[in-house]
């Protein structure tokens, strides 16, 4: 071997060297890791702030181009995190260099969204964690005036947000600052402070609710009206661009529409044959649905739903481990907690930090409810807790010593992380756990919205004809109002929870189609090792193989998962 090989520097250190360079450009990722150095400041997000990161990118993919070359035999988990590595930084740098950020307008993933999240994942055990809380409050007005920058930078060069976004946005905004003399958001926040720091902490938080209400009432008044005739769709070649950032692999669109809508069509019929066993005389099992909502199994009052969940989350810890999945200590533990007001409807999770020291969460947003059906809770918990994203990403992190802390953590493909959670929840279908009528109905119903999101995410951004064989509208081209119309005909949830996914796919193009691309690939996977393993395959063991791998996109997910 020679001196230039036997010195250069392996993947793995190449990827946890540009985690540490990206914690100190976005220090929200390192609220999210665990840094506590980081807890105080917040992202640039000027332009500026955006052209660091593009730079540090740049220079890691350098660094990976001069990376010590070992064989694939050699060391496998080295390849995986270079071609991870080279991968997403590639995708990451596609969707800068076009200008993406300049245009991020949102109700699930922006600054704003990111800015508010980095508050609810801190420490607050001590007054030293108070004091950080403080100094990040008093980061808050500069972060937003650089977000705003970026956005008007973004009008200059012709890059607008969609209007739709722009409006929702404004109306959570006005949510986050609450009334006169309230405090708004920011202020109930600080108000959790010690005394000794009260003070300190309400000025901060003042400045901070003063800044928000300044970036709405500019987006209400110029940046609004200046984007209001702009697309709310991207079109092709932006749709492909965000697809493979999110799903790792350039995908054949078409082929995506077309499986779409053939799990479309098998649900259907299986969920007309689940809604059977509830009311016998049922033709439409959306309309069982709403009658579950009103006269079926339901929880009473927010706290009561919350502890139901976890131990809901409990439940299947104990029942699964040991039998489908071997399970560490600190993976056994998750938190179930309530959304803070004001965010997108849909439930999610944020993973543990990298010490285990603020555990998984799971996240329910009441949007002002207090009565929840457990119909749509049950699966939506199985993906979002466990057996699903908990499971996964804090087996990652629990294995991030031997892997890399990029592949575990910051190096996550959405499609990966969405596909595992939505097998996780036909997992618990094929493992007996929905056996009941109600849980199984909205397992189906969880399924079809997937099936669904795939149908009009590509058929409205790309604007494709509705095929000939659909019960709506066949031939049309799609429109968001006549996929949001479409989404609110064959699905169990709100109405306010239809707006506020159509807005999400809007603003996040082809982050929703992975759920079921990526379902496809872990069955897939799971498919061809059993084939090739016969008799002798061990599901449990293939889970955790399969778990420990760490971050993969699609196209190495498919390969690494079939010879397990």
């Amino acid at each position: 071997m020679s001196e230039t090989t036997r010195t250069a520097p392996l993947p793995r250190q190449i990827a946890d060297a540009y985690v540490d360079a990206l914690v100190q450009l976005d220090p929200v990722v390192g609220t999210e890791l665990g840094v506590r150095e980081a807890a105080g400041r917040l992202p640039d997000f000027s332009p500026d702030g955006g052209r660091a990161l593009a730079d540090l990118q740049r220079s890691t993919l350098a660094s990976l181009a001069d990376a010590a070359d070992l064989p694939e035999a050699a060391d496998a988990a080295e390849g995986r995190c270079a071609r991870l590595l080279r991968e997403r930084l590639t995708a990451e740098l596609a969707v800068r260099e076009a200008g993406e950020p300049l245009r991020a307008v949102g109700n699930l993933s922006s600054p704003l969204q990111l800015t508010r999240m980095a508050f609810t994942i801190m420490p607050t055990e001590n007054e030293e964690d108070w004091a950080a809380v403080a100094q990040r409050l008093r980061a808050v007005p500069e972060a937003l005036a650089g977000y705003r920058e970026s956005l008007a930078a973004g009008l200059a060069a012709g890059l607008p947000g969609g209007p739709r976004q722009v409006t929702t946005v404004v109306g959570q905004l006005a949510e986050w600052v609450g009334t006169a003399g309230s405090g708004g958001w920011f202020g109930a926040f600080a108000a959790r402070g010690p005394q000794s720091l009260s003070g300190e902490l309400d000025a901060a938080a003042r400045a901070a609710t003063g800044a928000l209400a300044e970036l709405r009432g500019w987006l209400a008044d110029d940046y609004g009206p200046a984007v209001a005739d702009a697309p709310d769709v991207v079109g092709r070649e932006r749709y492909a661009r965000w697809a493979r950032y999110w799903n790792g692999t350039d995908l054949d669109l078409e082929e995506a529409y077309a499986y779409g809508w053939s799990e479309f069509h098998r649900l259907h019929a299986e969920l007309r044959k689940e809604a059977v066993r509830i009311a016998p005389d049922a033709s439409d099992p959306w309309a069982v649905m709403r009658h579950l909502r009103t006269h079926g199994q339901v929880i009473e009052g927010v706290e009561t739903t919350r502890r139901w969940l976890q131990d809901l989350m409990d439940e299947a810890i104990d029942a699964l481990d040991g039998t489908h999945f071997e399970l560490a200590d600190p993976v056994r533990r998750v938190e179930s907690m309530i959304a803070p007001p004001g965010g997108a409807a849909a439930p999610y999770y944020t993973s543990p930090s990298l010490d285990f020291s603020r555990p998984g969460r799971t996240w329910l947003p009441t949007l002002g409810h207090d009565r929840f059906p457990v119909f749509d809770l049950v699966s939506t918990w199985y993906h979002e807790g466990v057996p699903g994203h908990h499971l996964q990403l804090a087996q990652w992190v629990h294995r991030a010593e031997h892997l890399s802390r990029y592949q575990t953590t910051v190096g996550m493909v959405s499609a990966n992380a969405e596909g595992w959670a939505l097998y996780a929840e036909r997992l618990m279908d094929e493992l007996g756990f929905l056996a009941d009528p109600e849980r199984r109905l909205g397992y189906l119903d969880a399924q079809m919205m997937r099936a669904i999101r795939v149908i009009i995410d590509i058929g409205m951004h790309l604007e494709m004809r509705i095929p000939d064989d659909s019960p709506f509208r066949p031939g049309e081209v799609w429109t968001p109002a006549s996929a949001q119309e479409f989404f609110a005909r064959h699905t169990g949830q709100h109405e306010e929870s239809v707006e506020s996914e159509l807005v999400r796919y809007l603003g996040l193009p082809g982050q929703a189609i992975g759920y079921k691309l990526g379902e496809r690939v872990w069955l897939a996977g799971r498919d061809a090792a059993r084939a090739r393993a016969g008799s002798a395959f061990d599901a449990k063991a293939w889970h955790m193989a399969a778990l420990s791998q760490g971050s993969l996109g699609l196209d190495d997910l498919a390969v690494e998962l079939a010879r397990l």
